[in-house]
């Protein structure tokens, strides 16, 4: 059954860029420094709470999964001294009831400076091959952790500039006991946060949804004969869903140690086709997508096909959050595209002639909806969303 399944299938300034890279390179010749030892010493048993026969992820080989790394993420990830003005943590965007997204169109940051894009739910982020809605560079947490806690456009946690103030908060006797604990015998340093952030994000598995009893424990009983019908309809020829959100993880953008090829994921679904100076290539100039990064026509308005996995909570949907409801994706989808009559982003997003070949439209009855929306909340994963062994008791 898995095998079937799996058969079926930023706008980023470049000063930030070249900034983060700088600090990439200075993480790399710091674990020179620490050799390889160290690593073999935090290396344990790390058990992935995947199921039996699922592909282990991919992890760096000098960031190898540890329970200690991954609670000491997790401290890090709830605490608001990461940022330069203690106004906000990295769960302020991407919260657990909302599968570690958050219920706003676009984020803000740390110092209330409005983002462009929507903030992922960080659900199996683990298997992501590539981060970000429009990166296909960026393919490690290590590196993509970066973005948040140094960029300067837009400003998030808002760290650069305030690197020593910022460090000197986990220097506490609790703080060190912890980093000694997942990284023995190295100072607290901004490598080692980024590694513990990493490891608790990599640790956010969700696979105990009714759809995973259904189809890889075998429990008939575990869905309805509604999300049935919607599940024929998603792998249908007819509505392609399958084609951008395919495998076990319903998104192309999956990677993991049986699977090493990056599959290109992004996508121009026909969301804009604005006619005016403020467009570039039918597509708002404030975020066009991966064109941005690779320079290429082609690439204008294409962003990462995101995991259908917990869709129910994350709303709302798009790079953009533009898109408030389920229903309301379906409708655009069907309709081959989204057609906005007025306002600033005016225009028919099915003649953007970049659209890919897979949003072409269809025809769905009322009751064919409803059987789609039932199997896509057979996709959600409540455990994931209450389980205390991802969230805190108490949020600092």
């Amino acid at each position: 059954m898995y095998l079937g399944l799996l058969t079926l299938s930023l706008k980023i300034q470049e000063r930030t860029l070249n900034k983060c890279i700088a600090i990439a390179i200075y993480f790399a010749l710091t674990a020179l420094i620490f050799g390889c030892d160290n690593a073999k010493k935090l290396e344990s048993n790390y058990k992935w709470p995947i199921l039996e026969g699922f592909p282990k992820p991919q992890v760096p080989t000098n960031n190898p999964m540890s329970d200690e790394k991954v609670a000491l993420g997790k401290q890090l990830f709830f605490d608001k001294n990461l940022s330069a003005n203690q106004q906000q943590s990295c769960e302020s965007c991407h919260m657990q009831q909302y599968s570690f997204a958050e219920p706003l169109s676009v984020s803000i940051g740390s110092t209330g400076v409005l983002h462009r894009r929507n903030a992922p739910a960080l659900v199996n982020i683990a298997y992501n091959k590539t981060l970000t809605w429009a990166h296909d560079g960026i393919t490690s947490l290590e590196r993509q952790i970066l973005l948040p806690m140094f960029d300067e456009s837009p400003i998030e946690l808002g760290i650069t500039g305030h690197e020593a103030e910022v460090l000197a908060r986990f220097n506490t006797v609790e703080y060190k006991q912890a980093f000694n604990i997942a990284f023995p015998e190295q100072p607290v340093s901004f490598e080692l946060i980024v590694k513990a952030l990493a490891s608790y994000v990599r640790s956010l598995i969700s696979l105990n949804s009714p759809f995973d009893r259904y189809a890889y424990l075998g429990d008939d009983n575990a869905i309805s004969e509604s999300a049935i019908r919607g599940m024929n309809l998603f792998f249908s020829e007819r509505l392609e869903c399958h084609h951008c959100h395919g495998g076990f993880n319903f998104t192309q953008s999956t990677g993991h140690e049986q699977q090493l090829i990056d599959r290109r994921p992004f996508h121009n679904t026909g969301l804009y086709y604005v006619e005016s100076s403020k467009a570039v290539f039918g597509y708002p100039s404030k975020d066009i997508g991966l064109a941005e990064i690779s320079t290429l026509a082609k690439d204008n308005g294409r962003f990462r096909s995101p995991t259908l996995r917990n869709i129910r909570y994350s709303a709302p949907y798009m790079h953009d959050g533009s898109v408030a409801t389920l229903d309301e994706v379906i409708d655009i989808y069907a309709a081959g595209g989204r057609n906005i009559e007025s306002g600033q982003h005016q225009g028919d997003g099915r003649a953007n002639p970049m659209k890919s070949q897979f949003v072409k439209g269809f025809e769905l009855t009322s009751d064919e909806k409803k059987d789609l929306l039932a199997f896509l909340d057979s996709l959600t994963d409540d455990t994931f969303i209450t389980s205390p062994e991802h969230g805190l008791n108490e949020k600092k």
